[in-house]
């Protein structure tokens, strides 16, 4: 009996083997190692630099010199976290958002009062203090692997002398004491030193992860002042958007519907002159037919006004959203020139903020279908994932789709995304060339 494996196991297969054969080779992994040994060795430099200010300020902390000391040494400490930050920015492109600015209080013992107050300073302190065990680590757990493996594919040019004492295999590649290794023992070191090769990008990786953890959540800003920035943000976007909003209806109503409501007042003010004409007794046949067509434009005047006002209100509030967001969804899918399935499930009605930010949401996207997909069917999903609204909206057209920022911020796929953003959602586009498409939103159910 054959057994048949499927055909995107093999697949699956391949590619694992292709990226673990090519890893020791890669950019990427030689820039990890020499991150490590790059920050190793800063790492040790703050270490001695931050430990001698340390000792110095508390040995001196009866006096006001011990002060002036450790304030001093938590400057530098910033300073030293800076130099790691950009270290990781040049070789591993891991962009660090640095912390809050020092903010320094009028006056010498103000300043002072500052840097010991400083957080940020005091949280590099930490980093640098968890760095050297964590350093340590990496060299026996990592560092070593590479060690071994270069000197056990070196082994047949160097006789197998200088192979590495320490780490996680030990005395792996170590020729044992008596008489001189034979081919087969040169053999049997080269061969371990390449599966090591092929080993240590992976562990090396492991580390250098868990220092970029350790450098996001000490030397980067606290989720505190994060939180506080984004908020300071999305409040910014909020205004803008509503200030944006205003001005579209102010200049609509302007130039729209106010100046079809003051036709309709002259057409009505010339109707008028025209029956007191008519009531003097001049020319009846003749007036009362301006005075109809008067009319006529009038009552036609007037319904456009009507519907200019019944666009804006729908644009201020969709009346849609009245019966549910469900029903609001499917009525604008049935109006879609592409054809569209829609699929909604919501336990609990959301807000009705977020109601008209996902109907809003929905109605551009679908837009977008229309106008730019060039696509023969699209769909429309809506979903509650506990205290999250997930909408997603896919299309079988020609893809690229992106978010462009040129131009006003309130329009295409860039205003959806600061409009969603306001509420604390987010905005993800999946379009690669030639389609399919999927744009997901993610909103919270309330807001």
């Amino acid at each position: 009996m054959l057994i048949r494996i499927p055909h995107q196991r093999a697949e699956q297969a391949k590619r694992l083997a292709h990226l673990i054969g090519v890893e020791p080779f890669h950019k990427r992994s030689w820039a990890e190692l020499g991150f490590f040994l790059a920050s190793s060795a800063l790492a040790g430099a703050a270490a001695l630099a931050l430990g001698a200010l340390g000792i110095a300020g508390l040995a001196l902390t009866v006096g006001f010199v011990g002060v002036v000391i450790l304030s001093g040494g938590l400057r530098v400490a910033r300073g030293f976290g800076r130099w790691q930050r950009a270290l990781a920015g040049q070789l591993l492109r891991e962009e660090i958002s640095g912390p809050e600015p020092f903010s320094a209080r009028p006056g010498f013992f103000g300043w002072l009062r500052a840097c010991l107050g400083d957080r940020a300073g005091w949280r590099s302190v930490g980093y640098f203090v968890a760095k050297v065990p964590f350093t340590v680590f990496g060299v026996w757990f990592a560092l070593s692997i590479w060690v071994e493996a270069l000197f056990g594919i070196a082994s047949p040019l160097t006789g197998g002398t200088g192979t590495a004492r320490f780490g996680v295999f030990g005395r792996l590649l170590r020729y044992n004491g008596g008489p001189a290794p034979g081919f087969g023992a040169h053999v049997g070191v080269f061969v371990t030193g390449v599966v090591l090769l092929f080993i240590a990008p992976w562990t090396m990786r492991l580390v250098v992860y868990l220092d970029r953890r350790m450098m996001q959540l000490l030397l980067g800003p606290n989720a505190a002042a994060t939180r506080v920035k984004t908020l300071e943000e999305s409040r910014s976007k909020t205004l803008d958007a509503a200030t944006e909003t205003l001005r579209r209806i102010e200049r609509n109503l302007h130039d729209g519907t106010q100046a079809q409501l003051v036709a309709l007042a002259m057409r009505l003010g010339q109707a008028k002159d025209k029956l007191d004409h008519l009531g003097a007794g001049g020319g009846q046949d003749a007036d009362l037919g301006a005075v109809r067509r008067l009319v006529d434009e009038a009552h036609r005047g007037a319904k456009e006004a009507i519907t200019d006002l019944r666009d804006l209100a729908r644009g201020i509030h969709p009346p849609a959203l009245d019966t549910g967001l469900e029903n609001a969804l499917a009525t604008m899918a049935a109006r879609s020139p592409v054809p569209t399935e829609v699929a909604v499930s919501i336990q609990t009605r959301p807000s009705r903020a977020i109601e008209a930010i996902c109907y809003f949401c929905a109605a551009e996207l679908l837009a977008n279908v229309a106008q730019h997909a060039h696509a023969s069917r699209a769909s429309l999903s809506c979903t509650q994932h506990g205290p999250w609204l997930r909408v997603v909206v896919r299309d079988d057209g020609e893809g690229g789709a992106a978010v462009n920022r040129v131009g006003s911020s309130s329009s295409g796929l860039a205003g959806l995304a600061d409009r969603v953003s306001t509420v604390d959602g987010s905005l993800s586009i999946a379009s690669p060339p030639g389609g399919p498409t999927s744009v997901t939103v993610d909103l919270p159910c309330h807001a």
